[in-house]
């Protein structure tokens, strides 16, 4: 068994845990550091009594669900696996095989008994609740974890931005690593679009909210059209000149009869 034990910070700074005395959080990190590698404690009352926690501590967690409690009075902690992950040479299988067999698995990885799994959001079987009641009336039992906190929620989705990075000479220019990637499999001058970019936002002070769409709305244009431009002159050996300029000065040239 693991001597080391890691804490979500999602349980752990949620309002239903932090609503809780400080007595009852202290015993739920004491139970956390004496669980075996499957989260399970076959002497929960043996810890509660060793750090001086009282009883009303442990029916707290198992009213709001921070732990599961099975008739036999073994406990699981109910996000163990959102704790803690064991490399498998290290990972010691619990004792415990008939309790482990009772629980399933949730998207985020939580315990949950085996009758409470849904099945198109109804409850397959009801379980027995596995609530104690309260010795102390006076103690709020208040929400429990799955209902205070969104990780449990199948509509929550968790999205994480990608950072944008810096390019150019002045570094103006923004644009995430899907983004510079997407530049350089779509243009072989990418370079030279993110430097025409980031000279005119230093020149002119221009924002946009996606310097990527920027690029591909009308800077690969700007480019294109410069190109142009510069393959209008004429060479002759060493001297070039731009026709229109030529024009301009054949049109303004005084005429001699």
């Amino acid at each position: 068994m693991a001597n080391k034990r890691m804490f979500n910070i999602k349980i752990v700074d949620s309002d239903a845990f932090l609503d809780m005395p400080l007595s009852t959080q202290c015993l739920y990190f004491h139970l956390n550091m004496r669980a075996d590698d499957d989260g399970f404690i076959g002497n929960p009352k043996r810890i509660q009594r060793l750090i001086g926690a009282s009883e009303d501590d442990l029916k707290l967690l198992i009213a709001k669900r921070f732990v599961l409690i099975f008739e036999d009075g073994v406990i699981v902690i109910k996000h163990w696996r959102m704790h803690n992950t064991i490399r498998k040479d290290r990972y010691t299988q619990t004792v415990y095989l008939d309790e482990l067999k009772s629980l399933g698995i949730k998207e985020n990885n939580s315990y949950i008994l085996s009758c409470e799994i849904e099945n198109d959001n109804h409850l397959v079987t009801k379980c027995q609740p596995n609530v104690i009641p309260l010795g102390n009336p006076d103690i709020d039992i208040g929400l429990d974890i799955d209902k205070d906190i969104d990780i449990e929620s199948k509509n929550a989705t968790v999205t994480q931005k990608e950072t944008k990075h810096k390019y150019g000479e002045y570094q103006n220019v923004l644009l995430t690593d899907t983004e510079l990637e997407k530049l350089k499999q779509e243009y072989s001058n990418y370079e030279e679009l993110i430097k025409h970019l980031d000279e005119y936002i230093e020149m002119k002070g221009y924002k946009a909210k996606s310097h990527y769409l920027a690029i591909k709305n009308w800077v690969v244009d700007a480019v294109n059209e410069r190109k142009n431009k510069t393959t209008s002159k004429i060479q002759n050996n060493n001297y070039s000149f731009d026709i229109e300029e030529y024009e301009k000065m054949l049109r303004q040239t005084p005429k001699f009869d």
